[in-house]
């Protein structure tokens, strides 16, 4: 039996999302007994693969790496799950949205609220990716399969939504909405 090639992606937010997914605990070795990890901030992917299954997604979309990312994602994981309310809505990350631009958040950031007025770095030449203008939760961007809702969703959510991973039984898993956005 193939295994199915399982993605996990972490976006603008805390990592919890993966905390959580390791919190699986003994799951994690019959998981890994049906899935292949191809990518993920717990593996040294410095590229999204393609033919992914099923990619779990972390994190608001916040810069323009992020936006790279989440479309590559899309193109290449036959399913996108939402993983955790940053993912879904934003969340903690797009606090940062009524603030103003970017060049006026890091400003008041970097300069107005710093104990010394340094000036803000040059251009780094792509090495920092560019903030967009808001932060963006995943569906804003690309089209998502499922939702995963919790900050961060409990481990007995996370196993409830991949146990058809198990079974091969991705269709049924593409038709199982575990919530909704608003």
């Amino acid at each position: 039996m193939k295994k199915l090639h399982l993605a996990t992606v972490w976006l603008g937010g805390c990592s919890g999302c993966h905390i959580s997914f390791l919190d699986l605990d003994e799951w994690l070795t019959d998981l890994a007994g049906h899935v292949e990890l191809v990518y993920s901030p717990l593996a040294d992917a410095k590229e999204f693969p393609p033919d992914v299954d099923v990619a779990l997604v972390e994190g608001a979309v916040a810069n323009t790496d992020h936006l790279r990312l989440i479309r590559q994602v899309r193109e290449r994981a036959r399913l996108l799950l939402c993983f955790g309310d940053c993912a879904l809505t934003g969340n903690v990350a797009s606090l940062r949205n009524p603030l103003g631009a970017p060049t006026e958040l890091l400003e008041r950031v970097y300069m107005s609220g710093a104990d010394r007025r340094a000036p803000l770095p040059p251009d780094t030449g792509g090495v920092v990716p560019q903030l967009l203008e808001q932060v963006l939760p995943v569906h804003a961007v690309v089209a998502v399969d499922a939702y995963l809702p919790g900050c961060p969703p409990p481990a007995e959510r996370i196993h409830a939504i991949l146990e058809p991973l198990l079974a091969s039984e991705l269709s049924q898993l593409a038709e199982h909405e575990v919530g909704e956005v608003g």
